[in-house]
């Protein structure tokens, strides 16, 4: 359903030069200009463009959901660990640290877990988790940098096939072809190279605009946990 909707929107806005004729054959080969090669191999190529787009599309909204600043740093958690701290129920608040599968909770539970061992244990503990939750968030965001490199790649193969195939047609015209024989090779050439910089360009955005957000919060993290565990600093001489 997703992927009809962005489709149709898509369709829509380039085809705006398309709706300004009066003919609806026009409108057609607008709409078939934009999103359809004229070439066996163009049109696999399409596909696999196409699949990639729906791929980014549903890992950009999956990411936006899971990195939400209430799902990584829980206000709620940190008011109830920064409460329990300070009436001096360790135990308690290690239990909602380790019941917690935030960031934020995984974080403070490794840190509380170190603290039999002083300070300099728990702040250890604490880069070290943080270090090691930061990249189990970055790891499924590669996917995001994958697409963006990989469709520009199979836009300039199609790229190369279509004027592979509008070669080819002008030397059996010999040297002298119809436009029509010439436009399956440059169709295939254009398409292919507008879809492959279409899905990269926005895949490409996404994830540079995530991994700053995710480098935010774990900056942010890394503070509300030092708060936290601030009470167990040996004093100052």
């Amino acid at each position: 359903m997703k992927k009809t909707w962005w489709l149709f929107a898509c369709l829509m806005i380039l085809s705006l030069p398309a709706l300004g004729q009066s003919e609806a054959p026009r409108a057609i080969s607008a709409a078939r200009m934009y999103f359809w090669s004229e070439t066996r191999l163009g049109v696999i190529n399409m596909l696999l463009l196409e699949g990639l787009s729906v791929a980014a599309i549903a890992l950009i909204v999956r990411f936006v959901l899971q990195l939400r600043r209430s799902r990584v740093l829980p206000a709620e958690t940190y008011r109830r660990l920064e409460q329990l701290l300070a009436e001096h129920r360790h135990e308690e608040a290690l239990a909602v640290a380790r019941a917690d599968e935030s960031y934020l909770g995984q974080l403070v539970h490794a840190t509380l877990s170190e603290a039999p061992g002083g300070f300099g244990a728990m702040e250890r503990a604490m880069v070290e988790t943080a270090d090691v939750q930061t990249a189990k968030i970055l790891r499924p965001i590669e996917y995001l940098n994958v697409i963006g490199n990989l469709a520009p790649m199979l836009g300039l193969f199609g790229t190369i096939y279509g004027m592979i195939v509008a070669f080819q047609a002008l030397v059996a015209a010999g040297g002298r072809p119809e436009p029509a024989d010439l436009a399956a090779g440059i169709s295939t050439a254009l398409v292919t190279t507008f879809w492959g910089l279409l899905v990269a360009m926005p895949a490409l955005a996404a994830y540079a605009l995530l991994r700053n957000w995710i480098d935010t919060l774990s900056a942010e993290a890394l503070v509300m946990a030092e708060r936290l565990i601030a009470r167990f600093s040996p004093p100052q001489k």
